[in-house]
């Protein structure tokens, strides 16, 4: 195998890894009780791997396994976010620093960068703490160095390294008792083994084991865990430094004196600095004072546990039947479709079409076992209709082409109906709904009634537009002439654009207009359209 052809594989491996982390992260984000909220661990161990990924697709078509192996150290340094990414770049350093001047990945090779990854992991952190994801690492040294020992081959060690990882992190809760108290095992730790058995599933060509799904479930319990104590830091703070004439030493010893959980990685040319602290000002003030300063981010961690707990809390509940996505545009429809029962709203709408994936990940995060899906836009409703075919429960569509039929439809609703019921029934309630749309014509243009000029206000109903002029108001109440013929109910939605005193004068037009109308009027906030009607 050419350089640039092992190259091309471990750049497949490290991607198949970041991805399997990726897909457990939430997973591990509700591990993370331990030590400190210090941002979610799952979030920050992929936020250091999407580095790594950015940096390896940077290089050229030349590039050998050194190149991939620098630009790995490259981008999980400057990339690393929390505590647990500044451990898992330095664990990935140690890794590098074997495999990338290796001719090939033998069992030897495996075992040397183990050690060396331990070693460089080890010495990056001041207070080494067991049950943690460097134990891990530790663990799963050993297990190489016994079975290189032992004659093992390649597949053989690499399984067995897997298992150790797993193991390793079942064991935990019993090294590090406020794990056992939390009834969790380490995150970190968790993430850690997700990686390797990501990396060693892609190398093998199989797909991920029951074991590796159903350890959080099973093995533990995930419980509401409120573990702030006013008299930790406040501020996770970390940043990269860059140029400064100062040693390691030097700067682990002041860090320490700022706060707790210190890390201090790098050398001269960049460090990355990690701690949580009362002061960040301070922090940062002095790291001005020896070289230049970037990618600084300081979270609260008081606020990081508050949302932490609301979530478990949320995950705790069990599932309901039927759960509800919709796309909306606009704080105001957005709140209106959550009073009505939607979980999840993803923001969208004519000039912001959400995609498949955007879709997927939002029935992902309602807690349901079946998922209905308002797209309320037409070129949304082919999207929407990919999701049942990926998602991992029961997906369906109503095909709503405008907010206001996700109104109806949600109205429509009946709780005690089975998924497909509900949704002719929802389908059916949508299409007793007229929808008008005013904006403002971007370009010339022709409509049936005639020429419009870019600027122009125009009316819109069923996508054809209905009303040419040049006013706002006087558009609005035409439009409803045309939708509200037979209709009962009349919605008037407020755009972002539109002023009290237009809806106002819209409101007392239409009144005048059709006084056997029942008008309702909302703060929709939608962007670039002023006014949305609903007849019905």
């Amino acid at each position: 195998m050419t350089d640039q052809a092992r190259r091309a594989t471990a750049v497949q491996l490290v991607a198949a890894a970041a991805d399997a982390l990726k897909a457990h992260k939430d997973e591990i984000n509700r591990l993370n009780v331990f030590p400190v909220p210090d941002g979610d661990t799952g979030t920050n161990m992929s936020l250091t791997m999407d580095a790594v990924i950015a940096d390896l697709s940077d290089l050229g078509p030349d590039a050998g396994l050194s190149e991939v192996g620098k630009a790995i150290q490259h981008g999980s340094l400057m990339g690393a976010r929390g505590n647990s990414g500044v451990i898992l770049s330095q664990i990935l350093r140690g890794l590098c620093e074997v495999v990338g001047s290796s001719a090939e990945l033998t069992p030897h090779v495996i075992a040397d960068a183990l050690d060396r990854s331990t070693t460089v992991a080890f010495q990056a952190v001041r207070k080494p703490v067991e049950g943690t994801m460097l134990t891990v690492l530790k663990d799963t040294a050993k297990v190489a160095r016994t079975g290189v020992e032992a004659g093992s081959s390649l597949d053989e060690l690499l399984e067995s390294i897997v298992q150790a990882a797993y193991e390793s992190v079942r064991r935990g809760p019993d090294l590090l008792p406020v794990l056992k108290e939390n009834g969790v095992v380490d995150a970190g730790g968790f993430g850690l083994a997700v990686l390797a058995e990501g990396f060693v599933a892609a190398m093998e060509g199989h797909e991920f084991k029951a074991r590796d799904l159903t350890l959080t479930t099973e093995s533990v319990r995930v419980e509401v865990v409120d573990d702030w104590d006013d008299e930790e830091y406040l501020y996770c703070t970390e940043f990269l430094l860059f140029g400064a004439d100062a040693g390691l030493t030097f700067l682990e010893d002041w860090i320490a004196q700022k706060g707790g959980s210190q890390l201090v990685v790098g050398d001269s040319e960049v460090y990355k600095i990690h701690v949580h602290t009362d002061d960040p000002g301070s922090v940062i003030a002095w790291a001005t004072s020896l070289g230049e300063v970037g990618e600084v981010h300081i979270h609260n961690m008081r606020r990081q546990t508050a949302e932490r707990s609301k979530g478990l809390k949320e995950n705790t509940e069990p599932p309901k039947p039927i759960g509800f996505v919709a796309v909306a545009a606009g704080s105001g429809m957005a709140d209106i479709l959550r009073s009505l029962g939607v979980d999840q709203v993803v923001s969208g709408g004519q000039t912001m079409n959400p995609s498949t994936a955007e879709l997927l990940e939002a029935v992902e995060q309602v807690n349901a076992h079946s998922v209905i899906i308002l797209p309320n836009n037409k070129n949304i409703v082919m999207a929407a209709q990919q999701v049942p075919a990926v998602a991992d429960r029961s997906v369906y569509v109503v095909p709503t082409t405008s907010v206001p039929e996700a109104f109806a439809a949600l109205l429509g609703f009946d709780a005690t109906a089975s998924a497909e019921d509900a949704v002719k029934a929802m389908t059916e309630a949508a299409s007793y709904v007229t929808t008008g749309e005013v904006t403002t014509a971007i370009k010339d243009s022709k409509a049936k009634s005639g020429p419009i000029k870019a600027g122009q206000v125009i009316g819109i109903s069923n996508h054809e537009i209905e009303i040419v002029g040049d006013d706002i108001v006087d558009v609005a109440v035409q439009l409803v002439g045309v939708i509200a013929e037979d209709a009962e109910t009349l919605t008037i939605l407020a755009g972002e654009d539109l002023t009290q005193d237009e809806l106002s004068r819209i409101t007392a037009a239409v009144e005048d207009a059709h006084p056997d109308l029942e008008i309702e009027t909302h703060e929709g906030g939608q962007p670039l359209y002023p006014v949305v009607l609903a007849a019905e």
